[in-house]
């Protein structure tokens, strides 16, 4: 069951206005190095940058990566007044069936400059069969295998990739354990950027296959997800690459953010009681509460919010530690080791605004066994038809440890996000 405002239509009619969004969103562009200036609609609600930790003010219309007061991420504010004139909830009712709807809301100023593949308004599915067999009535699944490039990060590297076509960077860089170099490559191909992706040695072949395929500049690195960081940072001023990694230029995080307006508009403008997401840089647990922030603001919704529950691998939990211990920010975790390559993130930069979210909902961390989340995978294939992702399948036996300690009810209503698609992960099926 898909749940959304506009139930009534068909699948085949929302085929239909994505295929027609993509059709009018994705442009070809030469490899000019100044700023874009293709002509198209503009409109920007955009008031400045934020450094999410010292709150010091950076200039809208310039590239950035980090802070350059405290070295954190900055987040986009908006003129939600103003955004709110014309994005109405009624508004949406005619509008395309991609992340692109929430226009005003997005950092981009001129249309010319969006590059989509039909991201966003991936479904909503009443997972009954799931929920029955871990004694649940409310447990839904958003399914962001959907999207293009298979994953939820086709959304971060939509808006990223289509603001650095707007600013001019015109060569881009990232570190990726699979998915997000997958959806660079994808974007920077679509938008005539250079893409250079570094990724770990042992990163699932599926993924370097698709980048390499895409056009991507790949090269593989022996160690972690941080190494291939530093390996970019090492060279990004002399190859003259902008770095995209997670949290370290403000763009991605507003892809991400269309997760919580898609829950919200899909469950007809309210929010369920606990999400459960499988966490490494945390891109999307920060865009969802950022999200909920700015719907409020708008008056879409109250102040009520969903209690955040943060899933990680045993062999990579560095926010579950932080979180046992009451820490404001995660140490690197040693020795980082799971089958679930999107979530061996031993060190995020955004570490302090998952814990400060995890604690201002009442939610929780928790970690789960390689053998617990393939397991996972299985039962979630043949009880609801779904090909997860193993990071996605981590949230099952996540739920099942908070209903034991009495964290979720079973009569609450949990959404599960699966981040991907399983058949990436060939390898690790035993």
């Amino acid at each position: 069951m898909r749940l959304g405002p506009n139930d009534a239509r068909g699948q085949g009619d929302r085929r239909q206005e994505k295929a027609s969004a993509v059709a009018t969103s994705v442009k070809v562009h030469g490899e000019a190095a100044s700023r874009s200036t293709v002509a198209g609609t503009t409109m920007t609600n955009v008031t400045h940058l934020e450094c999410s930790a010292c709150a010091t003010h950076h200039a809208a219309g310039q590239l950035h990566n980090l802070c350059t007061v405290c070295g954190k991420p900055l987040l986009v504010r908006y003129d939600l007044a103003r955004a709110s004139r014309s994005l109405t909830r009624d508004s949406l009712k005619s509008r395309r069936a991609d992340m692109w709807r929430y226009r005003e809301v997005m950092p981009v100023e001129n249309d010319a400059n969006i590059v989509s593949l039909g991201e966003g308004w991936t479904p909503l599915l009443h997972a009954r069969r799931l929920g029955a067999a871990v004694g649940m009535t409310e447990l839904m699944i958003k399914d962001e295998s959907l999207n293009p490039t298979q994953s939820f990060k086709a959304r971060g590297m939509s808006a990223a990739v289509s603001m650095a076509l707007e600013l001019g960077a015109r060569k881009l860089a990232a570190p990726s354990a699979g998915n997000a170099g997958g959806a660079l490559a994808a974007y920077a191909a679509a938008a005539g950027i250079e893409a250079h992706i570094f990724m770990p040695r042992d990163t699932p072949r599926a993924n370097v296959v698709e980048c390499e395929q895409t056009g991507a500049h790949v090269t593989l690195i022996d160690g972690l997800i941080t190494d291939c960081g530093k390996e970019i940072a090492r060279r990004k001023d002399a190859e003259g690459w902008f770095d995209v990694s997670t949290l370290k230029e403000p763009y991605r995080v507003e892809g991400k953010k269309t997760l919580g307006y898609e829950l919200a508009e899909q469950l007809g403008w309210r929010l369920p009681q606990v999400i459960v997401y499988p966490t490494g840089g945390g891109t999307g647990l920060v865009g969802m509460w950022k999200a909920f922030s700015e719907m409020e603001a708008m008056g879409w919704i109250g102040p009520e919010r969903p209690r955040m529950i943060s899933v990680q691998a045993a062999g990579c939990a560095p926010i579950v530690r932080a979180f046992e211990a009451g820490a404001t920010h995660a140490d690197e975790f040693p020795n980082a080791a799971t089958v679930a390559s999107g979530l061996r993130v031993p060190k995020a930069i955004g570490d302090f605004l998952i814990l400060d979210a995890l604690r201002a909902s009442g939610g929780a961390a928790v970690a789960v066994s390689d053998e617990e989340l393939l397991a996972a995978v299985g039962e979630i294939g043949r009880r609801e038809g779904l090909f997860v992702a193993p990071e996605g399948a981590a949230c099952l036996p996540a739920i099942r440890k908070l209903l034991e300690r009495g964290e979720i009810e079973r009569d609450e209503q949990v959404v599960l996000f699966n981040t991907g698609a399983g058949i990436k992960y060939i390898e690790a099926m035993r």
